[in-house]
Parts: structure tokens; C-alpha cells; sequence
């Protein structure tokens, strides 16, 4: 049975979106403020999350900004504010969808199911993506190049678009060094914009993400006035 995660300060309105998910075949969890929500989000596995804006202890901006570091499944955020820039604000920190109340509890409903539905085609997908390129492994490390995943100890890295292709491009070329002008012309391209202080700023994020799962396997090696090397033994 698919997982709703409900953060609502508001207990008459959080039991009533229990009440038409769980008449609907969903089972339903409740946290009624932003700190709650966000440790049962981050613990416990869920399909949904139906996220208010306007929590006690951390807001739902705050909580959904945090949620996305890790969690892929939706967010549906609900707000009794109907300015534009809070549906910006929502959409842009990750949220998949914006409620105003009051809302209809079968538009709640519906559309709980449609961003599950889209939300397990979209993986469905991205498994059978996975199942068919080709990986980079070095020891517990796992590179898939086509769907830009990344698996430590089986626990995925989740990684921004320059950082992981800087990871990529350091691991298709391994035990080779390279200078940060290099790493930067080839990772940024030679007509972006910075310098290669940036490719240090990235570096350490990187060693930082999978240092918190393994400590132990550093594979990013720094060469003291040279530059830096993905070495495996």
C-alpha cells in the first residue's frame, strides 16, 4: 500500500486529508510541525508528501528545501497563500505541485495519485535505464554516466550537474593528474565564466558527500603542485 506523508499544523485539516487518502486506499502518516515532518520524511519511506507552508518550528519552504538534498519522491505543497511568488518560491525549492486552500479533498486526491503514478513511471524508467548502461565501479563506488547517479556502499551521492561531471570525467581517466586549469577547461569548458578555484570548491563537495557514507575510500587524491588524480589501486 503506497505511503502519504502529512506535515499539517492544522489537525482538523490534516485528519481531513487523512480521512479522503485513506478512503482512497492510501496509508497515511501525520506530523504537525516542520522539525516532526521532516525527521519521519528523512526515516521512514513514503510515496508522497503533502507539505504545508506554514509550520511551527521550520517552514514548509525550509523543510522542502531540505527534503530535496536526498528524497526524489513528490512534494505537493499546501498554503492558504495565493500570491504567485510563494508558487514560485515553492516550485523553485523542488516542490512537484501547489494546493490553495480551501481545496476540494478529491482534487487532493487526484492529485496525490497522479504525481505517484508519473513519480513510479518515471523511476520504472530510470531502472530499466540503468539496468542497460554501462557502469563505472571501482570498489564500492558506482558510476551510471547515462542516468548521472551516483552509488557509494550502495547509498546514493547526490550530486549537482558540475560535480558529478567532474567525478565522471576523474574516474573515465583514472590514476592520470590533472591541473585545476585542466579540470576546469575540460569539466567548465574554456569559454564559461570563474577560474579554476572553482574546480577546488567542487572538489572539497565531493570528498565532503562521499566522505559522509565512507570515510575510508578516499578516491579523489590530491598531488601537491600538480593537481588532483581519481586513484584506484
Amino acid at each position: 500500500m503506497e505511503r502519504v506523508l502529512i506535515i499539517e499544523d492544522d489537525e482538523l485539516i490534516a485528519e481531513l486529508e487523512r480521512d479522503y487518502l485513506e478512503a482512497n486506499g492510501y496509508e497515511t502518516d501525520l506530523a504537525f510541525d516542520g522539525i516532526t515532518g521532516e525527521k519521519k520524511a528523512k526515516t521512514e519511506k513514503y510515496d508522497a508528501i503533502l507539505l504545508d507552508v506554514m509550520l511551527l518550528g521550520k517552514t514548509g519552504f525550509d523543510v522542502c528545501r531540505e527534503l530535496r538534498r536526498s528524497l526524489r519522491l513528490p512534494i505537493i505543497m499546501v498554503t492558504a497563500k495565493k500570491e504567485d511568488i510563494d508558487k514560485i518560491r515553492g516550485l523553485g525549492l523542488g516542490a512537484d505541485d501547489y494546493l490553495i486552500k480551501p481545496f476540494s479533498p478529491t482534487e487532493l486526491v487526484a492529485r496525490v495519485k497522479s504525481h505517484i503514478y508519473i513519480h513510479n513511471l518515471l523511476s520504472s524508467a530510470e531502472k530499466e535505464d540503468e539496468q542497460q548502461e554501462t557502469e563505472i565501479t571501482y570498489r564500492n563506488l558506482t558510476i551510471l554516466p547515462k542516468s548521472r547517479r551516483v552509488y557509494l556502499d550502495k547509498k546514493e551521492v547526490i550530486l549537482v550537474n558540475k560535480g558529478f561531471e567532474l567525478l565522471l570525467f576523474l574516474a573515465e581517466n583514472p590514476n592520470l593528474v590533472f591541473s585545476k586549469d585542466t579540470l576546469f577547461d575540460r569539466v567548465w569548458g574554456m569559454d564559461s565564466l570563474g577560474d579554476a578555484a572553482t574546480v577546488t570548491v567542487h572538489i572539497n563537495r565531493l570528498r565532503d558527500k562521499m566522505g559522509k557514507i565512507d570515510a575510508e575510500n578516499q578516491f579523489i587524491e590530491t598531488v601537491w603542485g600538480a593537481g588532483y588524480r581519481f586513484r584506484i589501486d
